[in-house]
Parts: structure tokens; C-alpha cells; sequence
């Protein structure tokens, strides 16, 4: 089996902590999906979709979000996995694998962390690690192009949740 590779991405969002709390906590799968999702999405679909451009092609794979647990903490000291500084921080453990041949695609273990700014913008950051398919070969294949197009989607993927966040608060 692969070893697990890291990634880190962070995003911002303009709008009060609170709210986006509120968000993450009531309609937090809802939003994941909408992130990932398709333009011909489906209501009654639980996949998504992760893409992301790699050499002028679109590589996209369906992908199963699930959410582990959301908790909101307190935060008293700088951390590499979010939230500098004293305040609360919001944490929610996410899990996505692909919906079909899983054995062809990396799973993700992640957490997405959502903290406050200021009184206007709340930050997110996801770090999480995902693990290369295939064994050595994938492992192979990863040192290659696969860590940077894992990169580009969970990069995506962010983006995309904030602004689902941002039409959410508009």
C-alpha cells in the first residue's frame, strides 16, 4: 500500500464566521456536494464530481463525500492545521473516495477548518492526505502528475466551496 501524501490548501471567505459556521453545521453535506457537483446535477444524486485541468485535458471522476464529525473548538496556539491565535475555530472531517473503481483513484481523509478574521471574513483551510492507487506503480504515477493534479482538485474543490458559501450568504 501507498504511502499517504499531504496536501494543504486555504481559501477566504468574505462574510462573518458565525454565518459560515451556522452553514458548515445545518447544510454542510449539501454544500460539499454542490462544491463538486456538475452542471447537470442531480438532486437525488450523493456523488460528485472532483475535475481539474491537466495538460489541456479534463480529468474528472465521480467522487463520494461523507462527512465524519463537525466540533467546534477553542483555539489557544498557532497550528500547521489552522486557526492561529485565540478564538474559535470550526473543524469538520471529510472523507471522499471515487463512486466507481475505487480502486483506480486515491481516497482523501481531510479536515476543513473554518476560523475568523476579522468580523467580515472567515478563513477555511482543508488539510488532509490522500493515498496514491495502484501500489508502487501509483505511487510511481504520483510522484509523476498525480500529486499535482490531487493539488489542483482539493485547490478546486475549495474554491468552489466558497463560493457556494459566498452565493449562500449573499
Amino acid at each position: 500500500m501507498a504511502e499517504p501524501r499531504t496536501l494543504r490548501t486555504y481559501q477566504y471567505v468574505t462574510g462573518p464566521y458565525e454565518k459560515v459556521r451556522e452553514l458548515l453545521h445545518k447544510r454542510g453535506q449539501e454544500l460539499f456536494q454542490r462544491a463538486t457537483r456538475t452542471a447537470a446535477e442531480r438532486a437525488d444524486s450523493l456523488a460528485a464530481t472532483l475535475k481539474v485541468n491537466a495538460a489541456g485535458f479534463q480529468i474528472g471522476v465521480d467522487v463520494n463525500i461523507r462527512i465524519e464529525s463537525i466540533k467546534d473548538e477553542q483555539s489557544s496556539t498557532s497550528s500547521s492545521r489552522g486557526a492561529a491565535g485565540q478564538g474559535q475555530v470550526t473543524r469538520v472531517a471529510l472523507r471522499w473516495e471515487a463512486a466507481r473503481g475505487t480502486a483506480f483513484f486515491p481516497s482523501m481523509e481531510a479536515e476543513l477548518s473554518a476560523w475568523s478574521l476579522s468580523a467580515t471574513e472567515t478563513q477555511l483551510e482543508l488539510y488532509g492526505e490522500y493515498r496514491p492507487p495502484l501500489g508502487a506503480v501509483g505511487s510511481a504515477l504520483d510522484a509523476i502528475v498525480g500529486h499535482r493534479i490531487a493539488e489542483a482538485s482539493v485547490h478546486r474543490f475549495l474554491e468552489d466551496l466558497v463560493e457556494a458559501i459566498r452565493r449562500e450568504l449573499a
